[in-house]
C-alpha cells in the first residue's frame, strides 16, 4: 500500500499513541493496544486483558493467557459498538497483526485499513484481512 507523506506522517503518531495505549493493559506476556481512526478522530481505542468487571489477572499459574482475555482489536470494536460511532471505513492502529478472530471482526466491522506494528509468529489473519481486499500495512517502531 502506498501513502502520501501527511498519511504516513499520521500513522506513525497514530501509532505511537497506541503503543502508549498498550501500557494499559495488565497483562504480563504481551501488552497489546488499539485505536480506531476516522476522519482523523480516534472514535475507539483498546488493549488486552479480561472482560469488564473480571479480575485484572491475564495468566493462569503457568504463564499461559487465560481463554477469556480479549485482544486490543476486539476491545477496540465492542467499544465503538456501544457508542453512536461507526467503524465503517475506519482505520484500526494495532500494536501487533491481528489474528484470525479478530480480523473477522476487523472485516464485519466495516474497517477499511489496518496499520500494525509488530509481526505475530502466525499470520493468518493478515492474510485473511488482504483476501478481503482490506489495506494492510506494517509499521516497524522506529
Amino acid at each position: 500500500m502506498i501513502i502520501n507523506n501527511k498519511q504516513g506522517i499520521l500513522d506513525k503518531r497514530y501509532m505511537r499513541m497506541a503503543r502508549i495505549w498498550a501500557e494499559n493493559s495488565y497483562c504480563e506476556r504481551r501488552k497489546v493496544g488499539a485505536l480506531l481512526v476516522k476522519n482523523k478522530m480516534i472514535i475507539s481505542d483498546g488493549y488486552n486483558g479480561t472482560p469488564s468487571g473480571f479480575e485484572n489477572i491475564c495468566e493462569d499459574e503457568n504463564n499461559v493467557s487465560k481463554p477469556y482475555v480479549l485482544h486490543a482489536e476486539a476491545n477496540a470494536i465492542s467499544k465503538v459498538a456501544r457508542s453512536h460511532n461507526s467503524s465503517d471505513g475506519a482505520t484500526l492502529y494495532v500494536t501487533a497483526s491481528p489474528c484470525i478472530e479478530c480480523a473477522k471482526l476487523i472485516i464485519q466491522a466495516g474497517i477499511k485499513r489496518v496499520i500494525y506494528g509488530e509481526k505475530y509468529r502466525i499470520m493468518d489473519g493478515i492474510e485473511l484481512l488482504e483476501r478481503a481486499g482490506i489495506d494492510v500495512l506494517f509499521l516497524e517502531n522506529e
